[in-house]
């Protein structure tokens, strides 16, 4: 392997196609399940270039001759290149969170700052706050161990103005999850998720209910792999590359929603168009009929309306899920 990512768990990881995107060259996804196989890979340093995730941005640190301050000071490396046979180690997520926040006009500097979750990304975006003069950051978890807040606790703190999410919480395939009452923070003036699939969260929803600006990790995704590149590469690239990218992968990776009474034409029109965006066909009615074993008009007839519109929540809570779909639905 030349290029790659390595992690326990790459199933549903965009960096492929980020990286291919950007620079062309050919980019690997390598799971390494076990520690021992990640110890073992980074041994062998049969590479040219890697990014690194969970749960091994931790693990490749002893194996740097050469590791950035910055990566050194929060203590996680999610990029290790390869150059004659010694090792050097950086930090992309803090300048790939950074970007996220600059290009929507974050400002971190006099403000409250809540962090959920203690994991390595807390830590890196904790150091970006504090970099660029937080007043104040605080974290909380769901043990609320180490100095953390339970959530439940963070509530009670009024005066924050910013909240990032670093956990899981939303993630695919538990989309709808969300960890905190928004309403419990009347000075909210931004929330950030470094989840990424899918680009909106339960959380994100939650504050565009609030009017509070909401923004999705996929930029700071994008944003790091393009720094990383330019680690992989040597080449400096232009900052107009990431949204350019970001730009195109998102409209790529996105469900497209066909609305209309029946008999308007939404099928003929939903695979013209599947076809013609790359995408995937799916009918809403025959996901139903699937998942029930009955026809939508025997649903009606023997559940009533009322049966078939929970039929239809849950298939769309189910297809949704999924990206790159043209999707017809019912009358709306």
């Amino acid at each position: 392997m030349e290029y790659g990512l390595i992690g326990a768990k790459l199933g549903h990881s965009y960096s492929k196609i980020i990286h291919e995107a950007v620079c062309g060259y050919s980019y690997e996804l390598h799971p390494l399940p076990t520690e021992e196989e990640a110890h073992a890979f980074m041994q062998a340093k049969a590479f040219k270039a890697i990014n690194v995730t969970i749960p091994y941005k931790k693990l490749v640190i002893p194996y740097c001759d050469e590791v950035e301050p910055r990566a050194a000071a929060i203590g996680a490396v999610n990029t290790v290149v390869n150059r004659d046979g010694k090792l050097y180690g950086y930090n992309t997520d803090y300048t790939g969170f950074a970007y996220l926040a600059r290009c929507h006009g974050v400002k971190f500097a006099g403000a409250v700052v809540l962090v959920l979750g203690t994991g390595g990304t807390h830590n890196t975006v904790t150091a970006v706050c504090q970099d660029a003069g937080a007043k104040q950051v605080l974290t909380a978890s769901r043990t609320g161990k180490d100095g953390a807040l339970t959530y439940e606790k963070a509530q009670q703190h009024p005066e924050i103005n910013i909240i990032i999410n670093t956990t899981p919480a939303g993630m695919y395939p538990n989309n709808g999850s969300c960890l905190l009452d928004l309403h419990a923070f009347p000075k909210l003036e931004a929330v950030l998720d470094c989840v990424y699939n899918p680009f909106r969260t339960e959380l994100l929803l939650r504050a565009e209910e609030l009017g509070v600006p909401a923004y999705c990790g996929f930029e700071m995704l994008v944003a790091q792999a393009v720094y990383a590149a330019e680690h992989f590469t040597g080449q400096k690239l232009p900052e107009a590359v990431i949204a350019d990218t970001h730009r195109k992968l998102k409209r790529d990776l996105s469900n497209v929603a066909i609305i209309g009474m029946p008999g308007c034409g939404k099928s003929t029109i939903g695979r013209a168009l599947a076809k013609t965006l790359g995408k995937t066909y799916v009918d809403l009615d025959e996901v139903i009929e699937k998942n029930t074993g009955m026809p939508i008009p025997d649903i009606f007839a023997r559940e009533g309306e009322a049966s078939f519109r929970k039929y239809e929540s849950q298939a769309v809570a189910e297809i949704s899920k999924q990206t790159r779909q043209v999707i017809s639905c019912g009358g709306g």
